[in-house]
């Protein structure tokens, strides 16, 4: 092909014109693409119908489709629009929406929409209700570099509508449909990679026979120095009909960063096993509530183990034990004894239970550190208590795990779970895979009356991230495509296990399924409507769903029926110990962010960067309405007022790993910054937010 070219360019009697050909031809080829050609260059934009419309934003009709027009002046709720042939027209604002192409800046915050805290001081798991690729951009402020796992379960692209591209379901009739999901997926994955730790990290995607072989070739080209592999999970077994065999199973690639390698397990999720003579060992201690479950284990069942156990509320350990309680009146138990005060075995119901073991083998179990005051439960009016069970102890003493230090509650504390040394196999058939019986019906267990299609088996979600992260027990974990929230469950569930506090970061946006939105839109509602929200998948699924878990409860507020299986076996209704916060993403001004005004927005980010643990700084105001010199939690700080700095500095608690600084001086900040502990990241504000975003202009 090349002495072709050469030839007919031979046959151009035009110099200059000669020369101008074989410039334009050197300048495509320096241009051309080996091995996966994709048009990465098709648009994508995305409605954002919460945004307010104003000068500089781009919108269409917000019951229509139609090219995006410039917004020139807002005035008096009349937008004037201009189009491309520089013409212009005066519409309401009620009727736009803007939209936003992606590779323009952003200027992301987040409203705080709620919380459920379980778990102490342990960090938050969040859940953002957001488009992904504009969380990803906001996560480069809070996480560049800091996140150890990402699992992602992206669209399989069926051709059967199941997602959008540009505002529009993608079917097996477009004609770009590969090309549109490879475009989808490389803006994602470029921007996961500056997220994950380059150190030491790991990427799960799974997938389905559609698009992996494309999928492998993209990681292969955006992760070129990484180690891939591809493991098979049969989550089907009955199988899928269709034309060909019946598909049983789809795929998920490990992409191993830096020194990450996979964990060894007491499972290669291959080799049959005997799960009675040989349980999947349990990855670490496995603390289980010493309060008996089940609906009818109440006191009348056995009296002899309702007694109160004696806790000490300054060191917030286990100190003796008292008689059973008697009579028939349980409002008369006691509240303290000897001094101290006492937890009972008090249910849900706030009728008193039972314990699970008898009096002398709680104190031999405190004396071993087998036993700990968890927390106290201010619903139940009681303490939390925790212990280890028969297998687990047996483990310890035989030394297959190692009790490396005791816990300021004087509770064992093993830093790395035992992993029996197994390395998982490239082929995982394991019945706690089954989608239909682990996703659907977990579902339907902790949402009765809700659905979710095509939700992943808990168990295998929790195999995954056990072999990336098992040895990792702070690890992050984040997901961008969350779904029903399956990531985040499935990393409570490890640190149920192992006593980690890994925090899981779930993004998943509202949209509605296509049959919905079509009955929304013929009663008149459309995307941004109360009644449109509350049947999206953030509103009706995710967020229920990992409150459900947490809690323990249903959204009706009734106890969740079963019982967790495989490793860790307990009843769904005693919830987790985990604390979760939920967002969700909205746009700012930049120039309200250049003038100081968006720190209520901004603030969770601050608190997101600074760990996501203990109080958010939300108000940099004071009770009178007066800007505060600065503002101090558990693990950062903000200085608002530079002058402010010396008792900023002093009062900054030992705890905190982050400082932001408000000023628009690089000197002024720099010297606060050298006066800060070295263990303090300091941060200009709001320069180094909006040079984050600003960047994004080119992408």
């Amino acid at each position: 092909m090349a002495d072709e070219l050469e030839a007919l360019l031979d046959r151009v009697e035009d110099p200059a014109l000669r020369s101008d050909l074989r410039a334009a031809i050197a300048r495509v080829r320096a241009k051309r693409s080996f091995g996966l050609v994709f048009e990465s260059h098709i648009p994508e934009r995305v409605r954002l119908p919460d945004h307010p419309v104003r000068r500089g934003t781009q919108v269409v009709p917000r019951d229509g489709d139609g090219d995006p027009l410039l917004v020139s002046r807002v005035r008096n709720r009349l937008a004037t629009l201009v189009g491309a042939g520089g013409d212009t027209e005066e519409v309401d604002v009620g009727a736009l929406e803007v939209v936003a192409e992606f590779g323009q800046a952003i200027y992301p915050g987040l409203a705080h929409l709620g919380s459920v805290g379980r778990g102490g001081e342990k960090p938050a798991h969040i859940v953002i209700n957001a488009e992904n690729h504009h969380a990803l951009e906001a996560l480069l402020f809070t996480h560049t570099g800091e996140v150890d796992c990402i699992y992602i379960d992206p669209p399989y692209n069926t051709g059967a509508r199941d997602w959008k591209y540009d505002n529009d379901y993608v079917d097996t009739d477009d004609a770009y449909r590969h090309s549109k999901w490879l475009a989808f997926m490389e803006r994602r994955l470029r921007l996961a990679k500056q997220l994950l730790n380059p150190d030491q990290s790991v990427l799960v995607v799974t997938i389905d026979e559609k698009e992996y072989l494309r999928l492998g070739m993209l990681l292969e080209q955006i992760f070129p120095s990484a180690v891939r592999q591809m493991a098979t999970i049969v989550i089907n077994p009955s199988g899928a009909g269709g034309v060909g065999l019946n598909r049983v199973d789809e795929y998920a690639f490990f992409v191993w960063m830096g020194s990450a390698t996979p964990s060894r397990w007491s499972d290669d999720l291959l080799t049959d096993t005997d799960d009675a003579a040989n349980p999947r060992v349990r990855g670490g201690l496995s603390w289980e509530s010493l309060l008996r479950s089940g609906t009818q284990w109440y006191r009348s069942e056995r009296p002899n183990l309702c007694y109160p156990v004696q806790v000490d509320e300054d060191s917030l350990q286990i100190v003796g034990v008292g008689s059973p309680f008697e009579g028939e009146d349980e409002s008369t138990r006691r509240g303290e004894l000897d001094g101290f005060p006492v937890a009972w075995p008090v249910r849900r119901d706030g009728r008193l239970g039972i314990w699970r073991v008898e009096p002398s083998a709680l104190i031999e179990l405190v004396q071993n550190g087998y036993a700990y005051v968890s927390r106290h439960d201010a619903a139940r009016s009681t303490w939390s208590l925790k212990y280890l069970l028969k297998g687990t102890i047996d483990l310890i003493e035989s030394g297959e795990v190692t009790v490396t230090r005791t816990g300021h509650r004087g509770q064992v504390v093993a830093d790395r779970p035992a992993l029996i040394g197994k390395m998982a196999k490239t082929v995982w058939n394991r019945s706690s895979h089954n989608a239909g019986k682990h996703g659907s019906d977990l579902i339907t267990a902790l949402l009765p009356g809700r659905s979710f299609p095509f939700p992943k088996s808990l168990y295998a979600v929790e195999d995954a991230l056990r072999i990336a992260v098992a040895d990792r027990p702070d690890a992050v974990v984040l997901d961008f495509f969350a779904g029903s929230g399956t990531t985040a469950h499935a990393v409570m569930r490890l640190n149920h296990q192992d006593g980690g506090r890994r925090q899981s970061i779930s993004v998943t946006n509202n949209e509605v399924s296509i049959n919905e939105a079509g009955s929304l839109r013929a009663s008149g509602y459309r995307p941004g409507d109360p009644e449109w929200e509350a049947l999206g998948i953030f509103e009706h699924i995710a967020r229920p769903r990992i409150t459900a878990a947490v809690t323990g409860v249903t959204p009706d507020g009734e106890p969740i029926n079963g019982d967790y299986k495989f490793v860790d076996e307990f009843p769904m209704a005693e919830g987790f110990e985990e604390n979760v916060e939920f967002f969700k993403l909205n746009y700012l001004d930049p120039l309200d962010a250049e003038l100081r005004r968006a720190f209520a927005a901004v603030a969770p980010l601050l608190w997101m960067r600074a760990g996501g643990a203990g109080s958010m700084i939300k108000e940099c105001l004071d009770p009178s309405g007066r800007r505060r010199p600065y503002a101090l939690a558990e693990r950062y700080g903000v200085l608002f007022d530079p002058d402010a700095w010396r008792a900023f500095t002093d009062r900054l608690p030992d705890s905190a790993t982050s400082a932001f600084v408000v000023t628009d001086s690089p000197s002024t900040f720099a010297g606060i910054a050298a006066a800060l502990p070295d263990r303090v990241e300091a941060v200009r504000l709001y320069e180094s937010y909006l040079s984050t975003f600003a960047i994004n202009r080119g992408r």
